[in-house]
């Protein structure tokens, strides 16, 4: 490796190395190895604990410039390269075996916030682009229900909310797109310069760019959120006032949940209604004819961000219950409406409460797909989908039984797409080549053709092996 190398290596991009990783060049001293050692083990796995591989190096670029750097050198290198957010993918697709991660939590910044737009860097978390929007009485149309979820992250995969059914997934929503190609040019897209590209890189699982900067749509922010938490008997009760409710508009977000209770389950509609304090909505006409047990009913009222940051109270309950660190077993689809209720009353006859873990749940409910537009993502064709997501916590760290679950996985996928659903890409299971080939369908010629035009070397995140 050449001096003007090692120097890059050392000083640009706050690189932290494998201490036997001569080829990179690097002299650091023995005060400075633990911390890059402790840089490295945290690389090697992601939030799912389930996959361990570990990187040569670690990457923290400040600029996207640093970014289209550090991805030359690595094509020269002929190592592959996976961006890491917030590093809450599940089954190791932020990962790459003795190659480079690029940590992009340093690229947070938010600015040019204008009434309809705001410029977001891709490491920043929807928490953080919610902080900055709302003082402004401003919202993104579509957020995560867990804010801490980067930005770059959810639209390289997609990015759904409980707003989705009336805007679309969070990728039809960004305007504009800056990318660094796997062999390093930084190239600016959106649907009117370099259409293909922006295509391929929304929801395009991080094989054609590493996504920096984001023009994300912004509209009105509600002052306050009525939310509304009705129980069911049973799941043919439960869908079909999701249904109702769905049909009617009766909410603003419309979501579900099929929950462990003890030895059975509990069925869960999610309603919630925006509103001005000066138009407070009309409770009894919301839930009219509804046939949930209205004495269970949880009824709750806060403001917009209360409301959108609701999740963090439960993401503390799992950390002080040691169940933030536990593996993630996940799978995450979306089940065609005209025969919902049957595939996930099939799926739920070959699981039990043990089987998601005292603090898991199944989501369960209908969308609208009018408004979702991203090429890349796949839905079944129909106007009503149901996102179904089997959201596994694990009481233990138990390998051979988490494995077990994977293989599940893999199996209930299998049962599923045949009856014409698709995953959502970030579940934990292993997929071959002709599995994505499947997956893409009538995208994947074109999705091939741009990836081998932007990234020739095929680098680009790797934990995914489509490619």
């Amino acid at each position: 490796m050449t001096s003007d190398r090692r120097t890059f290596l050392g000083a640009g991009l706050g690189i932290a190395a494998a201490a036997t990783s001569r080829n990179w060049g690097l002299t650091a001293n023995a005060a400075e190895m633990p911390s890059r050692e402790n840089i490295r083990a945290e690389a090697s796995t992601d939030f799912g604990h389930l996959i361990h591989r570990e990187p040569r190096a670690v990457a923290q670029p400040v600029s996207p410039e640093e970014v289209a750097s550090q991805l030359r050198l690595a094509r020269s290198e002929r190592l592959k390269v996976a961006a890491r957010g917030q590093g809450h993918s599940i089954y190791g697709r932020s990962l790459s075996e003795d190659g480079i991660v690029v940590n992009m939590g340093r690229l947070s910044s938010i600015r040019d916030l204008q009434a309809d737009r705001v410029v977001v860097s891709a490491g920043a978390t929807w928490k953080s682009v919610l902080d900055a929007t709302l003082p402004q009485g401003l919202t993104p149309p579509v957020l995560t229900n867990y804010l801490g979820l980067s930005v770059g992250g959810t639209i390289a995969v997609g990015g759904i909310g409980g707003s989705s059914s009336r805007y679309g997934m969070q990728t039809d929503n960004v305007l504009e797109l800056d990318v660094v190609t796997g062999d390093g040019r930084q190239l600016t897209c959106s649907a009117e310069s370099n259409p293909n590209e922006f295509d391929a890189v929304r929801a395009g699982l991080g094989q054609c760019g590493i996504i920096t900067r984001v023009t994300l749509r912004l509209v009105r922010a509600p002052e306050r959120v009525r939310r509304f938490q009705l129980f069911y008997p049973g799941l043919t009760e439960l869908i079909a006032d999701q249904r109702r409710a769905l049909a009617e508009e009766r909410f603003d977000q419309l979501q579900g949940a099929i929950l462990p209770d003890g030895a059975g389950w509990r069925y869960q509609l999610d309603g919630a209604v925006f509103y001005d304090s000066n138009e407070p909505p009309d409770d009894k006409a919301l839930l009219k004819a509804l046939s949930d047990t209205r004495s269970a009913a949880v009824i709750s009222d806060l403001t917009y961000g209360e409301d959108a940051g609701a999740f963090a109270k439960f993401e503390a309950l799992l950390r002080s219950k040691g169940q933030w660190a536990t593996p993630k077993p996940w799978l995450l689809t979306f089940l065609p409406g005209s025969n919902a209720e049957k595939l996930a009353r099939d799926v739920l006859t070959g699981l039990t409460p043990a089987d998601i873990g005292p603090f898991g749940r199944i989501t369960c409910y209908p969308m609208r797909t009018q408004a979702c537009h991203t090429p890349l993502l796949r839905l079944p064709d129909e106007s009503v989908v149901f996102p179904f997501n089997v959201i596994r916590m694990p009481a233990s760290d138990d390998r051979a039984a988490t494995q077990r679950m994977v293989a599940q996985n893999r199996s209930l996928y299998d049962r599923l797409r045949s009856a014409g659903a698709f995953q959502y890409p970030v579940g934990a299971f292993p997929m071959s080549q002709d599995d994505w080939k499947d997956h893409f369908g009538p995208s994947w010629a074109r999705f091939a053709e741009i990836k081998q035009r932007l990234d020739p070397a095929n680098l680009l995140a790797p934990g995914y092996e489509i490619f």
